[in-house]
């Protein structure tokens, strides 16, 4: 498996301009994401006809290259030791900061700096989620069966330390992304977790352990990173090592205990308390707009904001009730791909995408086929985005009837999730509404592309079945640029140069 690693990065490094345009390379979940010297030195066209390359995405500050959970992880390690047979690590962390405060100072807005910066925090605690999540799920199952051995005391144990301690890890991400000493984030974060604040008393209230959670934590550290700056600017060389460290955990742990906790434990019960009153008074209300709206979010980068309330939930409930109405878009998504399947059949080019990106989809990973098909196209986004819709429905309609569906982590969606679903109703009828909620997602997407999503282009004929209701000539439909939904670095659908044959002059479907 190495070999193979090794030689989807030896393929990708020289269409990207070499090891000379490359400044810096990391990966999240899917994507490898280069910083790069000069976009126009990539050879796109053959980057995406690679087998390993599920998509290509540029925005602002990086190049992204899809390649899939899992693959990404091994790819990346092998990237970097080409980058460094090249390069020392030195100078491309250089030319890689350079680079990016350069960018972000061009192009980046507070909003989309902050978003940012919560999603650097938050992302890198995702595989721990998700470990910690399915164990529990495990215990959750063995319980129920009543299988009270010792073994479940012990998955319980597994399960919940590290939920129990991961203020402690927020806080060292938070002080790493905003410039402090991580480990001093960490120690000021660690106060909320503390067990001794339970006698501490803060004007006639006495604090509880974890009161104030992940936002107390984020907070706790940020004020912590400021003070430990504000100490470098003053405090002389010879004394900064005693007397910094000593004034930041100090001062910040101080107001931590006796403002930021409190606070912060208000607005974290508020979160709670809102999105349980949401979903059992306007369920079905609230499932439609999340469900249908998170496309768009996903598209305009603004889902990260939804990162530390999932995580809220998660620490308050056990679960996030949210994170099973978000997932039903990429049941919208896969019903309008194979719709796209179905009626394009001799569009050899976007059949073999689909088919190549279909299993990931259904896993929750839904780019490929965003960036591969239902983008490019135009409408077939816009009528994914009602099967989503009709998918939050579903599941917000049982949340009404006060049968909750929540994930015991966040990160994977789809099938994926299922392993991950926790309830008040048992697991067996959490996974029933769950999957009802992709079917109803899958079939009202499918139907929605079939009879409207690819209607009015050029060359196609109208399927059987209800008239379309935006007409041939709706401004919104396929024909407008995808560029104008989505992040840059998208092809027209126009361009008859498309290099992922996606042209809608080329497409032809039959009824």
């Amino acid at each position: 498996m190495r070999t193979t690693n090794a030689s989807i990065a030896a393929a990708i490094l020289p269409l990207v301009g070499g090891p000379a345009n490359v400044t810096s390379a990391a990966h999240c979940m899917t994507r490898l994401r280069l910083d790069l010297r000069d976009r126009s030195l990539v050879q796109e066209e053959a980057l995406r006809a690679l087998p390993a390359v599920l998509g290509v995405v540029a925005d602002d500050d990086t190049y992204q290259i899809l390649l899939g959970p899992g693959t990404v992880a091994r790819v990346t390690p092998e990237f970097e030791a080409l980058l460094a047979g090249a390069s020392t690590a030195e100078q491309l962390a250089a030319r890689g900061a350079e680079l990016k405060a350069a960018r972000r100072q061009r192009n980046t807005t507070p909003v989309k700096l902050l978003l940012r910066r919560i999603a650097n925090i938050f992302v890198p605690l995702i595989p721990a989620l998700i470990g910690c999540g399915v164990i529990a799920g495990l215990n959750g199952l063995l319980v129920n069966l009543g299988w009270l051995g010792t073994i479940t005391p012990a998955l319980a144990a597994v399960a919940a330390g590290f939920m129990a301690l991961i203020a402690v890890f927020v806080g060292h991400n938070t002080a790493k992304e905003f410039g402090g000493t991580p480990v001093l984030g960490g120690a000021v974060a660690a106060v909320i977790v503390y067990a001794g604040v339970a006698k501490v008393t803060v004007f006639g209230m006495t604090l509880a352990p974890g009161q104030g959670g992940v936002l107390g934590a984020l907070a706790a550290a940020v004020l912590g990173t400021y003070v430990e700056k504000w100490c470098r600017g003053w405090v002389p060389e010879a004394l900064d090592v005693l007397v910094t460290p000593t004034l930041t955990v100090l001062i910040a742990g101080l107001v931590t205990l006796y403002a930021l906790m409190y606070a912060a434990g208000e607005l974290s019960t508020a979160i709670g308390t809102a999105a349980n009153w949401l979903l059992a008074h306007t369920g079905v209300f609230a499932g439609l707009i999340l469900g249908g709206l998170f496309l768009p979010l996903v598209m305009l980068g603004l889902h990260q904001a939804l990162i530390p309330i999932h995580t809220t939930l998660i620490e308050q409930q056990g679960y996030t009730v949210l994170l099973p109405i978000l997932a039903m878009a990429g049941a919208g998504q896969v019903g309008a791909a194979a719709a796209v399947y179905v009626r394009l059949r001799h569009d050899t080019s976007i059949r073999t995408t689909i088919k190549s990106a279909l299993p990931a989809g259904l896993l929750g990973v839904g780019e490929p086929l965003i960036y591969g098909v239902s983008l490019p196209l135009g409408r077939p986004f816009v009528t994914a985005c009602a099967g989503g819709a009709a998918g939050g429905a579903f599941v917000g309609f049982f949340s009404m009837l006060g049968d909750k569906v929540g994930s015991s982590a966040i990160g994977p969606s789809g099938w994926a999730l299922f392993p991950l679903l926790a309830g008040n109703r048992g697991l067996a009828l959490t996974a029933a509404i769950y999957a009802g909620g992709l079917l109803t997602g899958y079939v009202v997407g499918f139907a929605a592309t079939y009879f409207f999503g690819l209607t009015g282009l050029t060359g196609l004929p109208e399927p059987a079945g209800p008239a379309d209701s935006a007409g041939p000539a709706d401004s919104a439909g396929p024909a407008d640029s995808a560029g104008s939904v989505g992040p840059a670095g998208l092809t027209d659908p126009a361009d008859p140069a498309d290099p992922a044959g996606l042209s809608v002059a080329r497409a032809k479907v039959e009824p």
